[in-house]
């Protein structure tokens, strides 16, 4: 049950630190971080809810925790799956409290922010709805390995607009006040979590239900949205 809280908590957050804290900053860019913060919550809650069966579906890696931590499952999931994705998210919001604390003008890079948050969100969307359809066409077996749009180019494009969204929002804390950089520990949290933790599970499960998958890790980017390698088309 924790993904919901994840994309319902934020715009929650912004919209009160801005109803109660956020007298005297600039009022257009406290509304552009949360229209683009309440986009990016509804695309990403939005995809969750069509597909989620119901309570008894359980995510795939809380099944694992249990199954391979019997007897340390309970603190794991405490501090693994609740405390430390809550403390991430926390962090990753700090550059829109600070950005919509501010009264400084708007300048270039709001709008290059307003790019890439809104281009990120679009982004998840696109790569959400290829994987989707490839399912719907009967694409589930081990021999299926989606390969196509956006996929081509990264393993996990959905991962790639996550992780751009929150580099987008730290964009808006520098461009209220560049002393807000300590901000970007939040897009550097999140960066670290889908490299080190999110990608590595994922593509663990891939290889385990699909052996083909090693080539598309060996031909196709982890993340970032990048040209296969030739030799591997």
């Amino acid at each position: 049950m924790y993904d919901p809280y994840w994309s319902v908590i934020p715009p929650l957050m912004v919209y009160l630190f801005i109803a109660e804290e956020g007298a005297g900053g600039n009022e257009i860019r406290q509304t552009l971080v949360l229209i683009l913060v309440s986009f990016w919550a509804i695309r990403l809650t939005t995809n969750f809810l069509r597909d989620w069966p119901g309570l008894i579906h359980e995510d795939w890696r809380y099944v694992d925790f249990r199954n391979n931590n019997p007897k340390t499952y309970w603190l794991i999931s405490f501090s693994g799956i609740h405390f430390f994705p809550t403390l991430i998210v926390f962090l990753a919001c700090l550059p829109a409290f600070m950005a919509c604390k501010s009264d400084a003008s708007l300048n270039v890079l709001d709008y290059l922010a307003v790019l890439v948050t809104f281009g990120a969100v679009v982004i998840e969307y696109i790569s959400d709805e290829q994987m989707r359809n490839y399912k719907k066409r009967g694409n589930t077996g081990p021999e299926a390995i989606m390969d196509k749009g956006l996929w081509k180019y990264s393993r996990h494009p959905n991962y790639f607009g996550e992780v751009a969204f929150w580099v987008g929002l730290f964009l808006f804390a520098i461009a209220a006040d560049f002393s807000y950089w300590w901000t970007g520990a939040g897009a550097l949290a999140m960066i670290l979590l889908f490299v080190f933790i999110s990608i590595p599970m994922m593509d663990k499960k891939m290889l385990k239900k699909r052996p083909g998958f090693e080539k598309q890790m060996k031909s196709t980017s982890a993340l970032l949205l990048l040209p296969r390698k030739r030799n591997e088309e």
